[in-house]
Parts: C-alpha cells; sequence; structure tokens
C-alpha cells in the first residue's frame, strides 16, 4: 500500500502476535514495545526490529524488554512529549489473573497491570485504543462467594473519564467478545475486544463501527488470502506430519519434521515464499514407548477434542486434568501454554511449536527464540517457546483489525 503508514504503540506485545498482523496490515508503523519477559522480546526484537525494520525505536528508551511500571517512572515526560504523534496503542494486560482455565484469583498482582495501562493510556493520549484480553475480563470474580469487579467494566469507566491530574482527555469506548475461528484462525478462541476512540478526534465515530465493519470486511479480506472464513486443524498443518525427519537445527539430541507439499490454501498463505526443508521449530517431544502406545489407544478409542473419559484416565492412571486429542475436521479449542495438553489429530504425539504457531496463524519466516519448554518454579521467570505462542493474539484477526483501525483515523 502506499498510503502513509500511522504510528503504533505495543504494549504488553508478547512474542509479537498483534504487531506480526499490524506489520502484515501493510497501513501500521510501530513506535516501540513494551514486554517484560527477555524471551518473548527476543522473538519479537528478531522477528520484527532486527529482520523487518517494522519499528522506528526512540532513542530515550532501551531497545530490550522493559516492565511498563519502570516505563512509566522513569520516563514520563518522554512519554508526554508523545501527545499528538500516537495513532494507536494496541495491546492488554497478561490475561492469566483473570482467565477461567486458571485459578482466578482478584488480587493477583498482575491485575494490577490494569491500573498501568490506563495510566499509560492516559500519559500519550492515543488516538485509538485497541484492548485485548480474556473472556473471564468480563466475569465478576466470585471466588469464595464473593463478588468482586468486573474489570471489563472498571477499565471502560476509567477510560471514558480521562484524568484532570494529568490533563488526559476521555475515550468513547465499546467492547465485545470476539471468537477468532470466524476470521479465518484455525481456533475456537474467544477473547474480549475493547475499542477506544479520542472524544476529541472525531464524535462522529462510534467505537461500535470496527466491530460492524470488521464483520463485514472479513469476507473480502480472506478470499483475498485465498482462504475461507472457517479453517480446520487438518488445513492448517497437514504438510507438518512426521513423514520425514531429521536432527534438529537447534536442538541436537531431538529429530526435527521436514516440509512436506502444502496441500491447503491456508498453508500456503503461512509459507509464503519460504524455501527452507526444515521449518522453524518443529522439534519433536521425545515420548516414551509407552506414551505412544498409550496416545495410539486414546486417538483410536478417546472423542475427539472431548477431555478423556473417567475409564481412559482409570486404565493409563492418568492424574492429569486435561488431555485432549484433537479432531483434524475442525478448529481447535483454545491452545493453551501447556503443550501436554493435546494430543496431534492423527499422529501419537504432542504439537510441535511450529503447529502450535500455525494454529495461532502466524507466518512460517517468524523465528521463535529461547527454550522450548521450561517447568516447576522457573514458569514464574521464563516464557519458552510454547507460552509465547499460547499467550499471543492470532496475527491474521491483527492485520484484519489493523485495516479497520486504519480506517476509522483515515
Amino acid at each position: 500500500m502506499n498510503q502513509e503508514k500511522s504510528t503504533y504503540i505495543d504494549l504488553f506485545a508478547g512474542c509479537g502476535g498483534l504487531s506480526l498482523g499490524l506489520h502484515n496490515s501493510g497501513v501500521w508503523k510501530g513506535l516501540f514495545a513494551i514486554e517484560k519477559s527477555k524471551d518473548a522480546f527476543e522473538t519479537l526484537e528478531y522477528n520484527l526490529i532486527n529482520s523487518k525494520d517494522h519499528f522506528n525505536w526512540p532513542n530515550w528508551l532501551p531497545q530490550s524488554n522493559h516492565d511498563i511500571n519502570n516505563v512509566i517512572s522513569n520516563y514520563q515526560d518522554e512519554l508526554k512529549s508523545l501527545r499528538g504523534k500516537i495513532d494507536l496503542i494496541a495491546g492488554g494486560p497478561p490475561c492469566q489473573g483473570f482467565s477461567t482455565a486458571g485459578r482466578r484469583v482478584e488480587n493477583d498482582t498482575r491485575n494490577k497491570l490494569i491500573d498501568s495501562y490506563i495510566k499509560f493510556i492516559r500519559l500519550v493520549q492515543p488516538k485509538v485504543i485497541f484492548f485485548e484480553n480474556v473472556k473471564g475480563f468480563t466475569q465478576k470474580f466470585d471466588k469464595n462467594k464473593v463478588k468482586g469487579r468486573i474489570y471489563s467494566e472498571y477499565v471502560k469507566n476509567a477510560l471514558r473519564r480521562g484524568s484532570k491530574k494529568l490533563e488526559a482527555i476521555g475515550y468513547n469506548v465499546h467492547g465485545k467478545l470476539i471468537n477468532f475461528s470466524e476470521y479465518g484462525v484455525p481456533q475456537k478462541r474467544t477473547r474480549f475486544i475493547l475499542v477506544g476512540i479520542r472524544k476529541d478526534v472525531s464524535a462522529n465515530i462510534d467505537p461500535k463501527t470496527f466491530f460492524d465493519q470488521i464483520k463485514d470486511n472479513r469476507s473480502d479480506f480472506l478470499i483475498n488470502k485465498g482462504i475461507g472464513i472457517s479453517t480446520n486443524l487438518e488445513e492448517a498443518i497437514s504438510d507438518l506430519l512426521r513423514l520425514e525427519e531429521t536432527i534438529s537445527p537447534d536442538t541436537k539430541s531431538f529429530k526435527a519434521g521436514l516440509y512436506n507439499e502444502p496441500k491447503t490454501a491456508y498453508q500456503k498463505m503461512l509459507r509464503g515464499n519460504i524455501i527452507k526443508e526444515i521449518p522453524d521449530s518443529h522439534r519433536f517431544a521425545k515420548h516414551m514407548p509407552e506414551t505412544v502406545k498409550k496416545f495410539e489407544y486414546i486417538l483410536k478409542y478417546s472423542e475427539k477434542n472431548k477431555t478423556l473419559s473417567k475409564e481412559i484416565k482409570d486404565r493409563f492412571n492418568l492424574k492429569k486434568r486435561t488431555t485432549i486429542p484433537l479432531s483434524g475436521d475442525t478448529p481447535t479449542p483454545t491452545i493453551t501454554t501447556l503443550p501436554d495438553d493435546y494430543i496431534h489429530y492423527c499422529e501419537p504425539r504432542i504439537f510441535t511449536v511450529r503447529e502450535y504457531a500455525r494454529i495461532q496463524s502466524f507466518n512460517d519466516w517468524y523465528e521463535f527464540k529461547g527454550k522450548y519448554t521450561t517447568g516447576g518454579k522457573r514458569r514464574v521467570q521464563e516464557v519458552p517457546r510454547y507460552s509465547q505462542i499460547g499467550n499471543a493474539i492470532p496475527p491474521l484477526f491483527g492485520e484484519q483489525s489493523g485495516l479497520v483501525l486504519k480506517q476509522l483515523i483515515s
């Protein structure tokens, strides 16, 4: 596209799923991204800063991983100086404290990052806000029968008010739950999306317009990509089956798969012009022989896309709460940060990192850095490749969002 690119900042950027989508839209240029995890930032930096020059990183901010609170404390004047120069702030705080898939604790310290997010918005005053979080963000905390706040309403009200202290104008906001599988992503992943438009930008722009336009635009967008509105798991990853293997390029003690011929438009779209024989991060787990036999039995006798029956759990003495064999004929359930939650649809193994990335709609040229997995106490400090992908916004949805957000401010 020849039109001038608009400028955005990515907060809680993770490994760069949303930034990749905005990059792919062709109409956005990043200023900088804030991500606390060194592992996730390394992936974003390698792909979108060093390889694609997607960010115009400012001199006053070191190009590295940052905690948002440190940035607010140390660079408040620099952030205020960005007023009038930033079109969009994208991204949302970590979801673990809100997720219904986890323990869902209201006093989880990560939930306090909501206030940091709001303060950052008030300091910079972008024209538009694009905020994403889990479905649980819209639900009351009611553990132990104590009713807590609904964080989506808290954020909406705070953004509408603005701030006299920071001389910050409020926003017109609207939020809605969106299922990404209705936008070409091979995954039934429902997330809360909130769009805010600064009140002085245009009183005639209703943020609800974003949700109408992205729905109206999706057919043409996906047709132009050569894919349909719905993509199933087999269509997403069948060219990554374990037909041929070699030594893993980045872990010599493991085997990695080779590319097979692409079979679907979705596979061709994400592979692009890549000419490598070995997909990035397509390393197979080392399953014990008894694990392979167990998975073979589960694939043969268990209902797909359903957690295992008590009978099968008892047969193999399985204590793990979530083990789900997936179907190739449908989009997957929401993928998690734990790779052993799911079993491949037709091979007795868990998914590779690259297959996870395909399910999340990352382009194959996007390479993941850091450890593949971690465990125990290290899970608090480290964000391995599976977690980076499991926490990301699907780039394909980010791309569609970027095009509509650009239209709103043009």
